[in-house]
């Protein structure tokens, strides 16, 4: 029903959309919807912290510009492989970060998505350093790939294939662990659930989404800077999943409409546009604090996965 829901937002808003403005903005939506799914994997459904997320997310973006430019390979396959190398660095990384808990996962995480943030700024040789650098557009099939609306369809399919993925892994046995580990990591062990390797697998998951994500960011943009690595943008990650419903597919998709859109309706307050947005942010958390698609779905008794 989520998918559902989801798909038929993303067929039945052109017919409304005046503008390829307004195709950027639902594409930008999209694709940060998509990593927020990956995320609410890790923190809402398995119960783990992450304030490194972008780290992998940078990686994603980063892979489709230094693919092309320095190996020759072709958009398509940099993306593929910065996916990869994304799921090995979350499992080579998550197994020892994730025996930590609490405040200290808090804090390896972060550690980890500012060091891939530095690698960036700092490769200037190679990565063009804090001014960043230009991507190679996708081609496939001879079809050179561009512009907002192309790019609408591609982040909304994607995102559509992404949930769908998401709501049948929590429907499985595996969701059903992570749902468990959330709960009590004491309490699934002594059921016999294997703590670690799934607390591992929604790391890896998690990272897999934000690589996805970061190349399909950064091949619409055309262009990448060390800041789609930024502890900033993890931040807004984590804001996005929280204030959508922690827990809930669906929320994640919400939360980043908003977080997204927010921002361009509130420039008529020019200098104050932060001011406002981050009131308005406060209010939603105190009054709605489970996150917005499960306060409602509470009200109405409905499932928001």
């Amino acid at each position: 029903m989520i998918v559902v829901a989801i798909a038929l937002v993303v067929l039945l808003l052109p017919l409304i959309l005046p503008s390829s403005f307004y195709y950027r903005v639902l594409a930008l939506v999209f694709i940060n919807a998509l990593a927020v799914v990956g995320l609410n994997l890790l923190m809402g459904f398995a119960g783990q912290v992450s304030l490194g997320h972008a780290g992998f997310f940078g990686i994603g973006a980063y892979s489709v510009a230094l693919g092309p430019t320095y190996l020759g390979i072709p958009s398509w396959a940099a993306l593929i492989g910065g996916t990869m190398l994304s799921a090995l660095i979350a499992f080579v990384v998550g197994r020892p970060i994730l025996k930590l808990k609490g405040y200290y996962l808090a804090v390896a995480t972060l550690g980890m998505g500012l060091l891939i943030s530095m690698v960036f700024t700092n490769e200037a040789g190679v990565t063009g350093g804090p001014n960043g650098m230009p991507v190679p557009r996708l081609q496939l099939f001879g079809w050179r790939v561009f512009g907002s609306q192309t790019w609408y369809w591609i982040s909304g399919i994607s995102l559509i294939i992404g949930a769908w993925v998401a709501v049948n892994l929590i429907a499985s046995p595996t969701g059903r662990a992570f749902r468990a580990i959330h709960d009590s990591e004491t309490a699934a062990r002594v059921l016999g659930i294997d703590v670690a390797r799934y607390k591992l697998l929604a790391f890896v998951l998690s990272a897999i989404y934000a690589a996805v994500a970061g190349s399909y960011f950064s091949l619409f943009d055309g262009f990448v800077t060390p800041n789609t690595a930024s502890f900033l943008l993890s931040i807004e990650f984590v804001v996005m999943a929280v204030l959508g419903g922690l827990g809930s597919i669906l929320g994640s998709v919400v939360g980043a409409a908003i977080l997204v859109m927010l921002p361009q309706v509130l420039t008529v307050f020019h200098d104050y546009e932060h001011i406002v947005l981050g009131l308005i942010l406060i209010v939603f958390l105190i009054f709605l604090p489970s996150g917005i698609v499960p306060a409602i779905a509470t009200r109405f008794g409905r499932r928001t996965t």
